[in-house]
């Protein structure tokens, strides 16, 4: 008998409705291999992996996006031949699940991460703290600014994100306000110091 992947999505299961967090990963449990949760809250997918006795992958949440790194930095190993010791710049919100996630992962595998970003917009100092207790350890350099000109300087990649996240679209107007000089186009990539070109 082989392995076969299913999808419930929210009109599928009462899911934090009518039936418990512990009760769903439970029965979540008792079926199936394994889970991939891609909601909202860090809490959530944190709860099916206590109780469902599966292993649980967190597909995305609002706080974290890991899965998204496995491709990323496997797309970079592929491009460059290697992770450790090269600079990715990302452009735009700095404290959404892309980012947090991109100075961890980025922190963990040895790779110097700029955080281009207005201030308003900057990893909490919760995720500062972890990517550095990080960086400590694999020797990866950490920026976290609203310079544009001096977080591209001598970047290896760069890497931008939707402007709003889910459930931000009623603010798009400040957003727009707040993130257009952090925009990665043609003006940026040309008046940098940026030393390769993009990966599509």
């Amino acid at each position: 008998m082989g392995a076969h992947p299913e999808y419930l999505g929210k009109n599928d299961i009462q899911f934090g409705k009518k039936e418990s967090l512990f009760d769903t990963a439970k029965v979540l449990g008792s079926m199936y291999d394994a889970i991939e949760y891609r909601g909202f809250s860090q809490n959530t997918v944190d709860g099916l992996a206590e109780y469902s006795g599966v292993p649980v992958w967190n597909g995305l949440t609002d706080e974290w996006h890991p899965t998204q790194m496995l491709a990323d930095f496997l797309t970079i190993k592929e491009h460059f031949g290697k992770i450790e010791g090269l600079t990715l710049a990302y452009l735009g919100d700095g404290r959404n699940n892309v980012a947090n996630s991109l100075l961890v992962t980025g922190a963990i595998l040895g790779v110097n991460v700029h955080i281009v970003a207005p201030k308003a917009l900057q990893p909490s100092t919760d995720i500062q703290a972890i990517a550095e207790s990080k960086a400590q350890i694999s020797g990866a350099d950490l920026m976290i600014t609203d310079d544009v000109d001096q977080g591209v300087n001598g970047a290896d990649i760069l890497y931008t994100d939707v402007w709003a996240s889910m459930g931000e679209e009623e603010s798009f107007a400040e957003r727009i306000r707040l993130l257009s000089p952090y925009q990665i186009n043609q003006a940026l990539v040309k008046n940098s110091e940026f030393k390769y070109h993009c990966i599509t």
